[in-house]
């Protein structure tokens, strides 16, 4: 049983995925996407993405890319420590969607920096996967990239 409860303008879905360990993983979504699986809704993400870049993206590849739009500076090349620090931004930035972080501002280089306002939920690794790949479906409806 799927229950359903109205959270500001987002409706939070919970979802029993994981009966073996009584546990429950909460998604965000909006209403048109009730019916839609995450795992669907995921692909078309991809495939949309590779509609305007000319590749279909894993996680990484999504993070790497909303990493660049929150700092703002365009394509540039990157070392792999920046790489890594544009996928903590694009984290923080779609987690922040949630109350998990909040933007204190940017360094004297431009780069965003964030701060941990609540602890992440300690799900196991596949309900993290789709716990991010959730908000990062939120980031992109926001960014009115998907509807």
């Amino acid at each position: 049983m799927t229950l359903i409860r109205q959270i500001k303008t987002d409706l939070i879905c919970v979802n029993p995925l994981n009966l073996r360990h009584q546990r429950s993983i909460i998604y965000i979504c909006t209403m048109q996407h009730l019916t839609e699986d995450l795992q669907v809704r995921w692909l078309k993400l991809r495939i949309k993405l590779k509609e305007r870049f000319g590749i279909k993206p894993d996680m990484d590849g999504i993070l790497f890319l909303i990493g660049i739009q929150e700092l703002g500076s365009g394509k540039q090349d990157f070392s792999k420590e920046e790489k890594q620090d544009l996928m903590h931004i694009a984290v923080c930035t779609v987690l922040s969607l949630s109350g998990y972080y909040v933007a204190e501002g940017n360094d004297e280089e431009g780069w965003p920096h964030f701060k941990q306002l609540k602890p992440l939920p300690g799900y196991i690794m596949i309900e993290q996967e789709n716990f991010l790949k959730d908000h990062i479906l939120l980031y992109f409806q926001n960014q009115k990239f998907i509807d």
